[in-house]
């Protein structure tokens, strides 16, 4: 029953058909098997690591400390009249739509990638990402407004706290003790960070 086209059939100890042998087809085309060597030899693995290590590496501008501040933005990039702030995108891998619709509602808009490739590792980004937080930009003039009232407020805060120790009852709170004044702040100053 042996027919010279068709394979032969190694049987298996179960029975089953282990391997089909195929005799080599004159029609065969060579030629696309070599094509095919060729591109794989082409793509050598340690050629194709240096080309990417020399994209990084130009990505990185000589920078390749990973201890530097993640959040940093040259402040030289930013468009005239334009703020940029790293917002909250998500936490624990979950986007949060009410906080982004009060971003919108302040004027805030993602910074496009498009516009600072190099703050974005080579693909198709859309908007500038990290650890959770986006970039966004604003008109400076409405972040300029929110500062000023943020400090109206600040000062408003410490007026108040004066008229309550100027308050005090009788007995709870000795205004005259020099060590007392010297204690109270009313200056506007960073706060000191323990480590």
């Amino acid at each position: 029953m042996d027919n010279e086209n068709t394979p032969e059939i190694i049987k298996s100890k179960a029975g089953r058909p282990k391997k089909v042998i195929e005799e080599m087809r004159p029609d065969m085309d060579t030629e696309i098997r070599d094509e095919m060597r060729a591109s794989k030899r082409e793509d050598d693995p340690r050629a194709r690591a240096e080309r990417r290590a020399a994209e990084i590496r130009k990505h990185l501008k000589g920078d390749n400390s990973e201890g530097a501040d993640r959040f940093y933005v040259d402040p030289h990039i930013i468009p005239d009249g334009w703020s940029y702030e790293w917002k909250r995108k998500t936490i624990w891998g979950k986007e949060d739509p009410a906080h982004e619709v009060e971003l919108a509602r302040q004027g805030w808009e993602p910074v496009p990638a498009s516009r600072h490739p190099q703050m974005m590792p080579k693909g198709n980004w859309q908007t500038i990402e990290r650890d959770g937080m986006i970039l966004m930009e604003r008109p400076k003039v409405l972040t300029d407004d929110i500062h000023k009232e943020n400090l109206r407020r600040a000062k408003l805060q410490v007026k108040a706290k004066e008229a309550q120790l100027n308050q005090a009852p009788e007995g709870t709170f000795d205004r005259d003790d020099p060590r007392v004044k010297a204690s109270i702040k009313k200056s506007f100053e960073a706060m000191p960070i323990e480590e």
